[in-house]
């Protein structure tokens, strides 16, 4: 019973992880220190996305779905857990390069307004 309860918050802590890579730029418009988290987040979302591989809390669920008599899966979070619902076909490594660059462009929107109203208040461009 452990295992399984531990699998689950892998599961969303990867899942808050994910939503905090894509997403967290919004909170730093807000809280400006939380760069400082979202930032190393947010590199290394995308360089696994970038990269194909695989996070290590994909392991880690596996891990404890295993030890709680259950299968594990292959490939990543994404491939297991949102290729069906967003790619029906399948994750391909062009969507993968796709999802990095959306990631990418969100959080540099983000980032040049949080850059331009650091600029604004203290005076310079």
């Amino acid at each position: 019973m452990i295992y399984d309860w531990l699998a689950d918050l892998t599961l969303l802590v990867h899942l808050g992880f994910i939503g905090f890579v894509a997403a967290g730029g919004l909170l730093v418009l807000r809280w400006r220190r939380l760069a400082w988290l979202h930032l190393p987040a947010a590199i290394w979302g995308v360089a696994i996305e970038v990269g194909g591989w695989i996070c290590p809390l994909t392991p880690l669920e596996n891990h404890w779905r295993r030890k709680a008599g259950q299968a594990g899966y292959e490939g990543g979070f994404i491939e297991h857990y949102l290729t069906a619902a967003i790619y029906p076909e399948g994750l391909t490594r062009t969507a993968q390069w796709l999802i990095a660059l959306g990631v990418l462009a969100i959080n540099l929107a983000v980032y040049a307004v949080v850059w331009r109203r650091r600029a604004a208040r203290t005076g310079s461009a």
